[in-house]
């Protein structure tokens, strides 16, 4: 079974459980009791289910997921083994869910059952406006009436036949049956309801059937797809698995609130856009094969395609012929004066009442175009030119081919002045001037702008040839000669929309091109001067064409035929106005990094801690049209300024968001329409506890508690150096103290020294003055032995004693040392102290050397020679036991 709520979510009962369909996502929510799920009903908020000896409910939480509450349970007891509930219906406050035995009534007011048990097992049960029935076995059709089977019919019809549905009409019921078609039930009677369709009942097993809000039936086949009639039994469609169906088994059939039909098949679910302005021919078998073009000519519509040239009635469903000797590709097909031209691989052909003639048959042809002013010449292009047509006689005839041109020439356009320009993909585009008999190519120039391109073209429309290539779209200016870009027509390949540059002209003065996304038409402002745009939002990939070889003919006033790989699809301009569809949220799912994802409440504003900051969220447009997507923009407040460009994508991922307020606002669009709603959700990605308002404060505290630390410790720092300073200060005056002190006492020293120096002069000075006076006297005494040679005078030898006696030596040694001890005091102690072995005249020549005395100085006063004097001084040296490197003169100084 299939069932819709009130946000257009479609719901199945599936093999595996309940599964629902938003229109971007399918979610499958597993069955109760894992067994297969048989029935379903939306009825309120409430999805209600049945299965295996089991039924219940579905609600839809705060995170958009549903949850399952059983009904069941509460009775369990009354539940028949092996017992499948294989419908639910409901009216007013009750809901009935129908196995094949028995009928259980649930007032959703009291919550409570009644259990209705017919004699026989049930068949099935229906709903319409006013009552709810159903069919046993043998016993008839009957009504549930005041919580109790009230018998309708028990008509021999209705008894030999299964009722497949009971639709209520007017007059009474419309019965279906399974085998023999419709029967009208009119005051108890029976009557036969003739369809288009009885033939197919007697051999089509029905087995599910749907009456359409605007009147029309649905009848689902067992092995024949399904067959649609209008409320007046005229055949409207027959769709099987050969023209669309994934298989011909139905099983179940819905209208949805859009009217769309959904199937349920043996395996698998269809939907169908009854009320789409795009319909679809899909040729399953491969007979016909993609399709390059088409025509309507004399109401016959002529499709060509890589197969050949086929026909049929148009407006009819019968199947398309094969004309005869047009196997091949078929490149193109136009009508000039009556006559349809199709350019083909192996030629060109003439086609008329289902029949071809061929009118050339050299080469392949690519394209034919009256040449202008002259309407019995007919300019085509083929594989190796351009070749010249002429109409003789009311006959088409070959007459020559242009010589001096020789490439392909898919694309052309020859002007009145016999000018032709050709595109071709992989050369660019040339402009050939031909003679005035059309036989040859006087001039050719190359073009060097605008560039070859792949699926490039060229067109005239509106008297001006457009070459289209993958840099946009340009024009030809007359004057110049030259092409310029247009940029209205270049900026349907914006946004990397281009896939191909093929331009077509329909008869109605419109230019069609195709994008990646959409199909655009400009049509004459008839206003003004530009250019009319307008685009249908179907993308290439769902119509599947053949990139290059797009084709698209007007088949009515708003009716287009449009060519893909596998058949063609028609579109009716006029009806291209679509619902505006609201958008919604429909998950909203977190996780931390590297773990599964948890889904969130839709409702309510979000609250994530700072590491799940990882955020999916899904929005979805419930719109199921085939050819037509959603599309949606996005912005999330907080994170981003500008609203990102449209998508079809119906999820976002948001990655490592900081923490913040964050709002996200979702729109969409369908085809053309403005968006109606924006979907909203606020969340919050919470700080992490290290930035929480309590941790702030906390940090403010232990900031103070470090400022006052802090302070404590610079002022008692500062105290510190303060103290310091002034110690060093006052260090500093003790050393500078001390250094004055030092220099005082140098200068005291030094006059010291002075003094010494000068006592040590005045002692040398009075050694000398004694050693002078000695010899002063010494030479009186030999003058005075010499003046007195018989020393007989008492008197001179008297004088000569005393001058004997003043001469001593140690009396000048007991003056030298008196005056010596005097002057430096305990030198001589020191010196007997370091050195015991110094005799008398060991000490007397140390004091003298103290004082600095020469060798030849110190001679006299000990009364030798200066030789003795430095054997002493040598002899001195030992007793001392000196090295060889210090002086005797300044060791003797340093004691």
């Amino acid at each position: 079974m299939i069932s819709q709520d009130k946000n257009n979510f479609v719901y199945f009962a599936n093999n595996d459980g309940l599964l629902e369909f938003n229109g971007s996502n399918w979610t499958l929510f597993p069955s109760p009791n894992e067994t297969i799920l048989r029935s379903v009903k939306v009825i309120n908020k409430k999805i209600y289910t049945g299965c295996y000896m089991e039924f219940g409910f579905w609600t839809k939480q705060v995170n958009g997921l549903l949850k399952y509450t059983s009904l069941s349970s509460k009775i369990k007891s009354q539940i028949l083994d092996d017992e499948q509930f294989w419908n639910i219906l409901n009216y007013d406050q009750w809901v009935v869910f129908q196995s094949l035995n028995r009928i259980y009534i649930y007032d959703t007011n009291t919550e409570k059952f009644n259990i209705i048990t017919p004699k026989n097992s049930v068949y099935k049960s229906y709903s319409t406006i006013n009552s709810i029935y159903f069919q046993t076995h043998n016993d008839g059709l009957f009504e549930i009436e005041n919580g109790k089977a009230k018998l309708v019919s028990n008509n021999p019809i209705v008894l030999n036949n299964k009722i497949i549905n009971v639709f209520s009409i007017d007059e009474g019921l419309i019965i279906q049956t399974e085998w023999n078609g419709f029967f009208k039930l009119i005051n108890g009677n029976l009557f036969k309801f003739s369809t288009d369709a009885d033939s197919e009942f007697s051999t089509s097993n029905i087995y599910s059937s749907q009456i359409l809000s605007d009147g029309s039936f649905v009848l689902g086949t067992v092995s024949n797809g399904i067959i649609i009639l209008n409320s007046y039994g005229k055949l409207k469609y027959h769709i099987t698995q050969s023209n669309g169906l994934s298989n011909n088994t139905v099983l179940s059939l819905f209208e949805d609130t859009d009217r769309n039909l959904w199937i349920g098949l043996d395996n698998g679910i269809n939907c169908v856009n009854l009320k789409s302005p795009v319909k679809s021919f899909v040729d399953n078998t491969g007979i016909l094969g993609t399709v390059y073009a088409s025509l309507l000519h004399q109401n016959k519509l002529y499709i060509g395609t890589n197969q050949g040239l086929f026909y049929k009635t148009y407006n009819t469903n019968e199947n398309f012929k094969f004309i005869s000797g047009t196997k091949g590709q078929v490149w193109s097909l136009s009508e000039y004066a009556g006559n349809v031209f199709c350019n083909h691989d192996s030629g060109a052909f003439i086609i008329e009442n289902g029949f071809a003639t061929k009118i050339f048959s050299q080469i392949g042809t690519w394209k034919s175009e009256i040449v202008p002013n002259k309407n019995n010449l007919l300019l085509m292009g083929c594989y190796n030119g351009l070749i010249v047509l002429e109409k003789r006689n009311n006959q088409w005839v070959y007459r020559n081919k242009i010589l001096g041109f020789d490439y392909s020439t898919k694309y052309f356009e020859i002007l009145k002045n016999n000018e032709v320009y050709v595109s071709h993909e992989y050369k660019g585009v040339f402009r050939l001037q031909l003679d005035n008999n059309l036989l040859k190519v006087k001039k050719t120039i190359s073009y060097s702008s605008p560039k070859k391109g792949k699926n490039s073209s060229l067109v005239k429309f509106n008297n001006i040839i457009y070459y289209a290539y993958k840099d946009g779209i340009f024009k030809l200016n007359y004057k110049t000669k030259q092409f310029q870009k247009d940029n209205t027509l270049s900026s349907v390949f914006e946004n990397d929309e281009y896939t191909s540059g093929k331009l077509i002209i329909d008869n109605t003065s419109k230019i069609w091109l195709f994008s990646k996304d959409y199909i655009y038409y400009f049509s004459l402002n008839k206003l003004g001067t530009d250019l009319k745009k307008n685009s249908i939002p179907i993308p290439s990939k769902l119509t599947n064409s053949m990139l290059g070889y797009e084709n698209i003919t007007r088949l009515s006033n708003s009716i287009y035929l449009v060519g893909t790989s596998d058949g063609y699809y028609t579109l009716n301009i006029n009806d291209l106005s679509f619902k505006n569809y609201s958008v919604s949220i429909s998950n909203i799912s977190i996780n931390k990094l590297n773990e599964q994802f948890t889904n969130c409440s839709i409702l309510e504003e979000g609250n994530f801690s700072h590491d799940e900051n990882n955020i999916t969220i899904s929005y979805t447009v419930p719109q199921y049209n085939k050819y037509i997507n959603s599309e949606y923009q996005y912005l999330l407040e907080g994170f981003q300024n500008d609203w990102s460009e449209w998508n079809a994508k119906s999820s976002v991922n948001f990655k490592n968001l900081p923490h913040g307020t964050y709002t996200f606002k979702v729109r969409a669009k369908i085809a053309n329409s403005v968006p109606e709603n924006i979907a909203t959700y606020t969340f919050t990605v919470l700080k992490p506890w290290y930035l929480t308002n309590l941790a702030i404060i906390i940090y403010l505290i232990l900031l103070l508690i470090l400022a006052h630390y802090i302070n404590k410790s610079y002022k008692v720092y500062y105290q510190k150096q303060e103290e310091k300073l002034i110690e060093e200060n006052n260090l500093l005056l003790e050393i500078k103290e001390l250094e004055n002190d030092q220099q005082l006492m140098k200068l005291r020293n030094k006059q010291l020294a002075n003094d010494v120096d000068t006592k040590n002069k005045e002692l040398a000075m009075t050694n000398m003055s004694l050693i002078n006076k000695n010899e002063l006297l010494s030479l009186i005494k030999e003058d005075l032995k010499n003046s007195s040679s018989d020393n007989s005078s008492r008197s001179i030898k008297s004088v000569i004693t005393s001058i004997t006696k003043n001469i001593s030596e140690e009396d000048s040694w007991k003056v030298f040392k008196e005056a010596f001890d005097n002057a430096d005091k305990d030198f001589l102690k020191k010196v007997k102290d370091a050195h015991s072995n110094l005799t008398p005249n060991d000490l007397r020549l140390c004091a003298y050397l103290r004082v600095n005395l020469s060798s030849k100085e110190i001679a006299p006063l000990l009364g030798i020679s200066v030789r003795s004097v430095e054997i002493k001084r040598y002899r001195l040296r030992k007793k001392m036991d000196l090295s060889h490197e210090k002086g005797l003169v300044e060791y003797i100084l340093s004691i």
